[in-house]
């Protein structure tokens, strides 16, 4: 049995209201609980986290070694800006997926260009919250033949 761990980044403790033409209306508990379901019922450890501070998404990454084998994570704005969360990634060196909700590439400047990319597994974009389900299965199937 192996540990997935699920991030969320700053603003999506506010999925459901905010901006849904954009985000959707689900809300952060309802994706979680069909993450917590795709993922135990696959025999395997579930947890979420969610914080709106860079810091303290850095000690989370820092903090899933020993025990996690795979990272989902959506950065939300600190996919532009976060260079600490990027270092945290390369030292703890778990693969993870970068997942966002929106079309990053179809939106402002400044949004195209993520910090993660060129180090995760892959990115999932534009897919709403079926990107998470998505991504909970590339895991799984990379945390099953490890």
């Amino acid at each position: 049995m192996s540990k997935i761990t699920v991030i969320h980044g700053p603003n999506l403790n506010l999925l459901g209201m905010r901006e849904p033409s954009l985000y959707g209306s689900e809300t952060l508990a309802t994706i979680n609980q069909r993450l917590e379901e795709t993922i135990e019922s696959a025999g395997h450890e579930f947890e979420a986290y969610q914080s709106n501070a860079e810091h303290e998404l850095v000690d989370k990454v820092q903090s899933a070694i020993p025990d996690t084998a795979f990272i989902i994570i959506n950065p939300g704005a600190f996919t532009h800006t976060s260079i600490a969360l990027r270092d945290a990634f390369l030292g703890v060196q778990i693969p993870f997926i970068e997942v966002h909700l929106s079309n990053v590439d179809s939106r402002e400047e400044f949004r195209r260009h993520s910090f993660f990319a060129d180090i995760a597994v892959g990115s999932i974009i534009g897919l709403g919250p079926q990107g998470y389900l998505l991504a909970a299965q590339a895991a799984l199937s990379r945390v099953e033949v490890a």
